[in-house]
């Protein structure tokens, strides 16, 4: 269970990470100790975790939870094995459900080996290939194997490839993926290596070197790389959804092709499509020597779909997935014993998502609708509180993904505990419950933030609100039915539909208490004053607590 000042840790480092401001189908059932520390011949070369409590959690049982949790959750599996795998590397609580995605097509198969391409964030004056060459990566979960084999011959094949601590030492893009390795692959060596070679030959003559060295192995390559950085939500959608396309093309060429077209369309704030271009590049030449036809997008997302992030400024997320025609050597075609059964196709909504289409105001949410959405707001504090790393609204039906506001109201023994809404109606329902559900729990200036221990003893209530309209004066509120917003001389507050109800209040006492609550005098609504009003599906929790 992760403190509150660990749980701010990691958000603000997740933040960071996401905004660039730092250095930002089922798991199959495993034996007990699967994730027992690995023992390595060579410890001097065993590299110690640099982004365990920021990037994801840094405490054995809650990494192991969260892992196994978002892996749980990873859209369905495909029958075949894959041969390699483009995955992010932002913190857990930003692209963690999507790298997930692509581990779970994965877990539990028989690899012998797993390359894990990373880029260079750090290593500045470094242009080539490092190569982790023994010994192990540790992280709360213990230690994953280097394969030295691998290691050595690789550095045999490619003259780019060369031993180099540094360029590993405080690089991110690797580590975030070695404890999804250790969870959905146990005891599966691995060999870690940061591209910092930009020239795009040097790229792919790395990937042939892998396939020759890999040849006769069943391996899995999984190249880190975060999509568009910077840009506002939907150029980032936009961004994504064109490279994610030309990735799972299995092109490098087109790849690098429309890279540089997204890059001169004129998109805002637009400072790379992909940060991992190089390990990327290596990856397609690697996954076409080793027999890969054909991509598939598996999912897509952005931070400013995350409960934590924001839509202005946002980092895009992809996993795409490579397949061969037919089974890899030693792989079976036929879901591993133990591993989770074959699923679908990734529906639609977790690929590139579709453009918001307003809800009208009669739109209705039903009793299933309304339990699933409660179900996520419990979900996303619970993950939070034991994790730091909340989830995706994702899978909640139709009406989830309808743009509306909403409030969320926290009550521990009938009294307020916390209530903050969104009230545009800019973000899918789901989405929008799932940020309120954090806001109120931790950013109701009101109240001191939640603590974890209060979380079994709270209900929550939700607002699912229609637009708001503004009305010519104060005889058109109905109260018990409407939501009234004020506005006047830039000071703006809100009550919801029940509240004037709940408080016993009158037309004239219900503007002069939203008054008070906007910092105005009493009778500040009668002049100067604009009056909104909206109307709201409110449904709550049953049952005691």
């Amino acid at each position: 269970m992760l403190d509150r000042a660990h749980a701010v840790r990691i958000a603000d480092a997740a933040r960071r990470a996401a905004r660039g401001l730092a250095a930002g189908a089922c798991l199959p059932v495993l034996a007990a100790g699967a994730c027992a520390p690995a023992r390595t011949a060579d410890t001097t070369w065993v590299r110690p975790p640099a982004v365990a409590g920021t990037f994801y959690p840094g405490e054995p049982a809650g990494l192991e939870r969260a892992g196994r949790e978002l892996l749980a959750g990873a859209v369905p599996r495909r029958p075949e094995p894959p041969v390699a795998l483009v995955l992010p590397h932002a913190g857990w609580a930003f692209s963690g459900q999507i790298a997930a995605d692509g581990w779970a097509q994965a877990a539990g198969r028989p690899y012998d080996v797993v390359v894990i391409l990373g880029t260079n964030h750090t290593a500045a004056r470094f242009d080539r290939v490092a190569v982790w060459p023994r010994g192990g990566f540790r992280t709360p979960l213990g230690v994953a194997p280097v394969d030295t084999a691998a290691a050595e011959a690789l550095i045999a094949a490619d003259p780019d490839c060369v031993i180099d601590e540094d360029a590993h030492g405080r690089e991110h893009s690797v580590e975030v993926h070695v404890p999804f390795a250790q969870l959905a692959l146990p005891g599966t060596p691995i060999l870690p290596l940061v591209v910092a070679c930009q020239d795009s030959g040097r790229c792919r003559r790395l990937g042939r070197a892998l396939a020759r060295i890999l040849h006769g192995r069943r391996a899995l390559v999984v190249a880190s790389s975060d999509l568009s950085h910077y840009p506002a939500y939907d150029d980032a959608r936009a961004s994504d959804g064109a490279v994610l396309a030309a990735i799972a093309s299995v092109d490098p060429d087109a790849f690098r092709a429309t890279i540089e077209a997204q890059m001169q369309a004129g998109r805002p704030a637009l400072a790379t499509c992909a940060c991992g271009e190089a390990p990327v590049m290596a990856a397609l030449e690697a996954a076409r020597a080793m027999g890969a036809t054909r991509g598939a997008v598996l999912s897509a997302a952005n931070s400013g779909d995350t409960p934590i992030g924001d839509r202005d400024r946002v980092v895009g997320y992809g996993a795409v997935a490579f397949y061969a025609p037919s089974a890899a050597p030693g792989h079976s075609p036929a879901t591993t014993a133990g591993a989770p059964s074959a699923g679908t196709p990734a529906s639609a909504s977790h690929g590139t998502p579709a453009p918001l289409t307003a809800a009208p105001p009669e739109a209705g949410l039903s009793a299933e609708d309304q339990a699933r959405l409660l179900a996520f707001a419990r979900l996303t504090l619970q993950r939070w509180f034991e994790t730091g790393v909340p989830p995706l609204a994702r899978d909640l039906g139709e009406a989830a993904e309808r743009p509306q506001g909403a409030f969320v109201t926290l009550r521990i023994g009938g009294e307020l505990r916390g209530c903050i809404g969104h009230m545009a109606p800019d973000l899918p329902l789901g989405q929008a419950v799932g940020m309120m559900a954090l806001a109120a729990a931790l950013r109701d200036p009101r109240f001191p933030p939640l603590e974890a221990s209060e979380l079994e003893r709270v209900t929550i209530e939700i607002s699912a609100l229609t637009p708001l309209e503004r009305v010519a004066g104060p005889e058109a509120i109905v109260v018990g039915r409407d939501g009234v917003e004020i506005r006047k001389a830039g000071r703006v507050a809100v009550f919801l539909p029940q509240v004037a109800g709940e408080q016993g209040w009158d037309r004239t006492a219900l503007l002069e208490n939203l008054c008070l609550k906007a910092g105005l005098p009493r009778d500040g609504w009668r002049g100067g004053a604009e009056l909104w009003t909206f109307r709201a599906i409110h449904f709550r929790e049953t049952g005691t607590r």
